[in-house]
């Protein structure tokens, strides 16, 4: 078993970009949650059991490197998939007038609040990470009917951008990373790390 005790870095910091681009890179598949633990077990995609102890306040977030083997070279870096984000978008209710708009408002926070559905407004718009199934999740809004309210579901990646740190925090438990806003960097089949460039 190999112990983790320190984040190296990032994928999404150039010079590890650079230095994973030719080498043999092993993912450490992690859920949300565990991304939250400072101490937890778990075996690589390539099945190396990986004990993982950082500092307390420590959070693990997608593309971090955990293990680097200069000579080699190889690395193992941790994959964190984010859940889906209902979006909310309240910008339309203002055609309806302001009194309409603030009633809806309250409405649709009552109705989120009564599911518990941790929640961040940023702008005009309203992310809700999908902790229960999507159909669930529809069925509540749909039952409401919000008059004016359009809503969505899209992948975490892709709102990550939108977002300011603790925002995205709040939704995923401080799981985003450079990743998430480096889209030019990917993981090809063979497990090798790609800068797909510009």
């Amino acid at each position: 078993m190999i112990i983790v005790d320190a984040v190296l870095g990032n994928i999404g910091d150039p010079a590890w970009a650079e230095r994973l681009s030719t080498a043999a890179v092993d993912t450490l598949e992690i859920d949300q949650r565990e991304a939250q633990k400072s101490r937890f077990r778990k075996q690589t995609a390539k099945g190396v059991e990986v004990a993982v102890c950082v500092d307390r306040g420590t959070y693990l977030k997608d593309g971090d490197v955990l293990l680097w083997d200069e000579q080699a070279p190889s690395a193992v870096v941790a994959r964190i998939e984010l859940s889906d984000v209902m979006v909310v978008y309240l910008d339309e209710l203002l055609q309806f007038g302001r009194e309409a708009a603030m009633r809806t408002c309250v409405e649709l926070g009552h109705a989120m609040g009564n599911q518990h559905w941790p929640a961040v407004v940023n702008e005009s718009r309203v992310y809700v990470p999908l902790i229960v199934d999507r159909k669930v999740m529809t069925s509540v809004m749909q039952t409401h009917r919000f008059e004016g309210l359009r809503y969505e579901f899209v992948a975490g990646r892709d709102v990550i951008p939108h977002l300011a740190p603790y925002e995205s925090r709040r939704l995923f438990g401080g799981t985003h990373g450079s990743l998430h806003s480096h889209p030019n960097i990917s993981f090809s089949a063979a497990g090798h790390a790609h800068d797909h460039g510009e």
